[in-house]
């Protein structure tokens, strides 16, 4: 696999346990696993198995509590059932003794298209080419990132973006692809339900004076891709209160074509660190 994938080449341990890799730094500048690379890693250890030829169909991930980069990552596989069609796996997240995260897997084999139709792509965004540059901010690292929407933009009143990324070539497996898509669709919702509140609270408030954390994000992979290619990631974040975010996405390829579709619900939230004895940044 190459160097740029190095982060989704899991070493078995056994018995179904597998330790994962850690990136060099963190991409939100704080001790605590971004989301995504869980993600990332769950779909890989899903299918690591060389005898099952089911690929991942959907992911629906909790995650309970912060983990940091400073311990060994293990990823513990079970299998719940396994048919001809379909296959089920449940993944734990576990630093020594400590539960981050589970993550329920539905696994299934290619099937023909009996009937077909989806979403089209929307039609405002810009082209690859047009696109704006930018940092790689939370997406796989490596990847390029390319911002096809106007800050600030929104349809039916809430606030949606759009990016283009790809990686540097074509990946050897349709587990990286999924597991790099999966990493960049994490971490962009609760900053984009926040920008039009900016009057009242930042994004850069997160972890001072607000505590935010995605709590639950789920991924329906719906067709063969190589993230080596453009790929085109939509967000709407359509709903805002009672302390949580409520958002969801589609994912296309250069050619228009549905290629995921995804959801993600969130806490943001006001906290008072002193007087919950925590210092000023919060672990969520």
């Amino acid at each position: 696999m190459p160097d740029a994938l190095a982060l989704l080449e899991l070493t078995e341990v056994g018995d179904g346990r597998y330790l994962a890799p850690m990136p060099a730094g963190s991409q939100e500048g704080r001790d605590v696993i971004f989301g995504g690379q869980l993600l990332a890693q769950m779909i890989m250890a899903a299918s690591a198995d060389p005898s099952d030829p089911k690929h991942v169909n959907c992911i629906h991930t909790i995650f309970a509590r912060a983990g940091t980069y400073e311990q060994p990552l293990h990823l513990q596989v079970d299998e719940v059932h396994s048919g001809r069609t379909f296959g089920s796996k449940l993944i734990s997240a576990m630093q020594g003794d400590r539960l981050l995260s589970k993550a329920m897997i539905l696994m299934t084999a290619d099937e023909p298209d009996l009937i077909a139709h989806h979403e089209s792509a929307p039609s405002d965004v810009l082209r690859p080419e047009a696109a704006r540059e930018s940092a790689p901010g939370v997406t796989f690292p490596g990847a390029e990132l390319r911002y096809a929407t106007a800050e600030h933009s929104t349809r039916n009143g809430a606030p949606v973006m759009s990016l283009w990324t790809r990686m540097p070539g074509s990946l050897p497996s349709l587990a990286a692809s999924q597991a790099v898509i999966a990493w960049a669709t994490n971490g962009w919702l609760i900053g984009l339900a926040i920008e039009p509140h900016e009057d009242a609270i930042r994004l850069e408030d997160a972890h001072l004076s607000i505590s935010t954390g995605v709590i639950s994000h789920t991924i329906n992979f719906h067709r063969e891709f190589d993230a080596g290619s453009w790929t085109l990631i939509n967000q709407e974040a359509s709903f805002a209160g009672k302390g949580r975010v409520a958002g969801s996405g589609t994912i296309y390829n250069e050619n228009g074509a549905l290629l995921a579709t995804f959801s993600q619900n969130s806490m943001v939230k006001g906290v008072d660190a002193l007087a919950q004895g925590i210092g000023t940044r919060t672990r969520m």
